[in-house]
């Protein structure tokens, strides 16, 4: 029986398929919306600019002015400091919430409970005032002898109890982000490590806690851009960080708004530098778990108006030599 070869014939003569014209969808609804954002938008800025009483010369003669930028340095020093002092701490405390030691455990709870049940503002003036509890700070053997002797009232400045209040109280929040991480790392990783003869500290350091990080960065980045704006509240102990320079110079000119958009501009500066350094720790960490790696805004702009004006039918010819990937 020999098959036919009509509809072969057919489909050579006719020749190579004819390309398909894709219509983009169009998506009337997006195109109002953001019309209305931006009408929104530029009715907020112009209002802005063109209202008197927002003093914007003001602003710029006292946006570099030296007990701003003297406050904006003690805001940075309270914010490094007070994540270097939470981040170790918090560490530690995960350590200890998972140990198998109830006594280790509960004593690890128990800090936790206390610092992340309490407000910030509090422990900021316990810390403060903490020389009428403890006129003096007493360093030895528990239950023997003491070596180191300090007066608490000398010890502990301003600068010290802000930054004490702020890293204490951050522990307790990166001890959970920590745990978190910890226990998002498959169990089987921690039975390989000690089927090969390694430690718990070891399987810790080298195993568990580099493969939490891509668990622990994002929320460690959001820690640190709360500290920085958290780190406003030591204002009500008289530190002279960003926020409490600012109240200084409006309480003798009585100009407070100009004064908070001076604080809230640097605020904006700093923040925007931390989540910049986010980013790329996030990316850092997260490379090889997902096949699109995250972009920056500026890159999903780009590709979104490339993606938006490229030529379908171009993009089905590249579709078609590629075989369809």
């Amino acid at each position: 029986m020999t098959p036919s070869t009509g509809s072969t014939e057919e489909l050579t003569q006719s020749g190579p398929p004819q390309t398909i014209e894709a219509v983009p969808v169009r998506h009337p609804g997006r195109w109002v919306g953001a019309a209305v954002v931006a009408l929104i938008a530029a009715s907020l800025i112009r209002s802005a600019i063109e209202n008197p009483n927002f003093h914007w010369d003001v602003v710029g003669d006292y946006l570099f002015d030296h007990r701003i930028l003297d406050g904006v340095v003690k805001t940075i020093e309270l914010t490094i400091l007070g994540m270097v002092i939470g981040i170790v701490l918090g560490v530690l405390l995960a350590v200890m919430r998972l140990s198998p030691n109830f006594l280790i455990r509960g004593a690890s709870w128990f800090y936790i409970w206390v610092f992340r049940g309490t407000p910030l503002i509090v422990q900021i003036l316990f810390w403060n005032f903490i020389a009428a509890l403890y006129p003096s700070i007493d360093l030895g053997i528990p239950f023997g002898p003491s070596f180191i002797h300090l007066n608490a009232n000398d010890f502990i400045t301003l600068f010290l109890a802000g930054t004490l209040a702020l890293g204490l109280n951050e522990g307790a929040y990166m001890a959970e982000i920590v745990r978190a991480g910890i226990i998002s790392v498959e169990e089987g990783q921690t039975e390989a490590s000690k089927a090969l003869g390694m430690t718990r500290s070891q399987t810790l350091r080298y195993i568990v806690l580099p493969q939490a990080m891509r668990v622990i960065i994002p929320p460690t980045g959001n820690e640190t851009i709360s500290m920085l704006k958290n780190s406003s509240l030591v204002s009500v102990i008289a530190l002279a960080e960003l926020l409490y320079s600012a109240q200084l110079i409006y309480s003798q000119n009585f100009q407070q708004i100009p004064l908070l958009i001076v604080a809230s501009i640097w605020y904006l500066a700093m923040t925007s530098v931390l989540s910049v350094g986010q980013f790329f720790l996030e990316r850092h960490y997260g490379r090889g778990r997902s096949r699109d790696e995250p972009t920056s805004l500026f890159d999903q702009i780009r590709s979104g108006w490339s993606a938006r004006h490229a030529d379908p039918n171009r993009l089905i010819q590249r579709r078609d030599e590629t075989g369809g990937r």
